[in-house]
């Protein structure tokens, strides 16, 4: 579904996306009633692992069975485009190559599901964000400036001939042979549902954590508006980023990019009254540990 140099850090990103989407359960899962430790301590240790997890298993599920095989399709299909025309036809495709699409997917998912969820259970939800951020950036900035500045070009092109012509004609007519290509539309109609669907579950895990007792305390907006700030958060915000650090490295190179890059974006993601941690705020995600969202609501339901 994207080229091998993104889609690892794609996978990172989906598995913490949606362990920040349902964060809210994830802590409501750890205070749920166990089984007797003294009847059978190995039951409760299995029923407390993140592996008996709904929503850890189906983040693995989604990765496994809805990311992977676009991806082997289009690895398949055209090896050139899939691996940024670093292999341009199946002979000089490596076999570790489908491997680490197969396996670093899943892995990758299941990773970044686990660091973001152990950050929301102990109340470090912003932390958690970042984890999500930050892989979407890193994947943006493979597809936007790739490894050469030219990863824009990498990825509009379908084949390494077209990606070393790109100079000699209009940007115009090079987009537009890609998006009447064939991988274009195999991205289209098979990456497209996948995209739609990974939304839709976000969306759904963040209403179905909302409606939880005492879960609508720390949301200061309404559930579109809401909706509207974590979209910008997670997917346009990285985007953006990575389209001024591209701009910023082709304009002063690496080290002088990179740097200003960095004094200038970090003061926004690290300082406690930055307009990002404000924002984030107004989503109404649990900004204590599990044990003590319990106790309050606990002491919520008791007086009512």
């Amino acid at each position: 579904m994207l080229p091998l140099q993104a889609v690892l850090f794609f996978a990172y990103a989906l598995g913490a996306t949606f362990a920040l989407s349902a964060a809210r359960q994830l802590q409501a899962w750890e205070r749920r009633p166990l089984p007797d430790p003294d009847a059978d301590p190995d039951i409760a240790v299995r029923a407390r692992a993140v592996t008996a997890n709904p929503y850890f298993v189906s983040t693995v599920l989604f990765a496994a069975v809805l990311v992977v095989p676009p991806g082997l399709f289009l690895l398949w299909q055209n090896p050139s485009w899939a691996t940024m025309h670093v292999a341009a036809r199946h002979r000089d495709l490596w076999a570790g190559f489908v491997l680490l699409y197969a396996g670093g997917v899943v892995v990758g998912a299941a990773l970044g599901f686990w660091v973001s969820r152990a950050l929301a259970l102990v109340g470090a939800g912003y932390w958690a964000f970042l984890q999500v951020v930050s892989a979407y950036f890193l994947m943006f900035a493979v597809l936007v400036h790739g490894w050469d500045g030219r990863g824009y070009r990498r990825v509009l092109t379908t084949n390494r001939a077209e990606f070393k012509d790109w100079p000699r004609d209009m940007v115009a007519n090079n987009v537009s042979h890609f998006l009447t290509s064939g991988t274009f539309l195999a991205l289209l109609f098979l990456g497209g549902p996948v995209v739609l669907l990974m939304l839709l579950t976000e969306i759904s895990w963040l209403y179905e954590g909302w409606r939880l007792p005492g879960a609508d305390a720390d949301r200061k907006v309404p559930r579109v508006v809401a909706l509207g700030i974590a979209a910008f958060g997670v997917h346009a915000m990285p985007f953006v980023g990575a389209v001024y650090a591209s701009l910023l490295v082709h304009a002063a190179g690496w080290w002088i990019g990179l740097a200003v890059f960095a004094a200038t974006v970090g003061p926004l993601l690290l300082w406690r009254r930055s307009p990002v941690r404000w924002l984030y705020g107004l989503v109404g995600i649990p900004s204590g540990h599990w044990r003590d969202a319990g106790a309050a609501t606990a002491r919520t339901t008791a007086h009512a």
